[in-house]
């Protein structure tokens, strides 16, 4: 009878701590297959960044020498009375070639990115990258028809310059900002804030000098933020392999 007592109140001390720790560990199985789900059905940001931080940055340096080489080479420029300063420099047009075809490169791989990724999914998520991807798309044929009303409306060509750079920021960066919101990714949130920021800068620089601080501000941001992308979820990563050897050792511990 003592015997039969003494055992009963240890099993039952040990019989809810095993329940306990499978559910724990069921739970966390649970999350790291939706996250691994989550990021393998969503936009990788890291190449967004990349492909447009490398059409900004080349892009924008190419119009930035070519107006700078047109400002040293011809008499077309308008300059100040008194300080000499460059106004209103125009790039030649082989730059504008590059420029847009980097952009339109960018423009395509960010549609066909979002849309593939969410290819093999349904509901909520397919509709949200499907929805965000071809966002990019209406965005631009918008700010195409909007340029194409200033130049019907007479605007001279530096302010039909600085308008293009302007509202082709304000789309990008109101689209990382809705990305962030969908996707719940802070680092496009970030950066959508930076590109707005870096236009209105840009804007106020004046020409040519709008190109060149697009080039470093704007595509630098994006080449700068795929790296810390990059750095963070290698470390997400290591986070992660160190942890689980380490939890299995200490369930084994707690077992003996």
């Amino acid at each position: 009878m003592t015997t039969d007592h003494g055992d009963v109140p240890r099993g039952g001390a040990a019989e809810p701590d095993e329940p306990a720790l499978d559910v724990a560990e069921t739970l966390r199985l649970i999350r790291e297959q939706q996250d691994r789900a989550r990021r393998a059905t969503e936009p990788d940001s890291r190449l967004l960044f990349l492909a447009w931080g490398v059409a900004w940055l080349v892009g924008y340096l190419c119009l930035w020498a070519s107006a700078v080489r047109v400002v040293d080479g011809t008499a077309t420029v308008r300059l100040t009375t008194r300080a000499g300063q460059v106004v209103g420099a125009q790039p030649e047009p082989w730059a504008f070639w590059v420029f847009f075809s980097l952009i339109a490169a960018a423009v395509a791989f960010t549609i066909v990115h979002s849309v593939t990724r969410t290819a093999g999914t349904r509901g909520v998520s397919a509709r949200t990258g499907a929805m965000y991807g071809w966002s990019w798309m209406l965005g631009f044929v918008c700010f195409g028809f909007v340029l194409g009303g200033l130049a019907r409306a007479g605007a001279s060509e530096e302010v039909m310059s600085l308008a293009s750079n302007a509202f082709a920021c304000v789309v990008v960066g109101l689209l990382y900002l809705g990305g962030a919101a969908a996707f719940g990714d802070r680092g496009l949130f970030v950066l959508g804030v930076w590109i707005l920021l870096t236009a209105a800068v840009a804007t106020f620089a004046g020409l040519p000098l709008t190109y060149l601080v697009m080039a470093l501000a704007g595509g630098g941001g994006f080449l700068v933020m795929a790296v810390i992308e990059h750095v963070l979820r290698a470390r997400r990563r290591r986070l992660a392999t160190r942890t689980a050897p380490a939890r299995a050792s200490a369930e084994g511990a707690a077992d003996v």
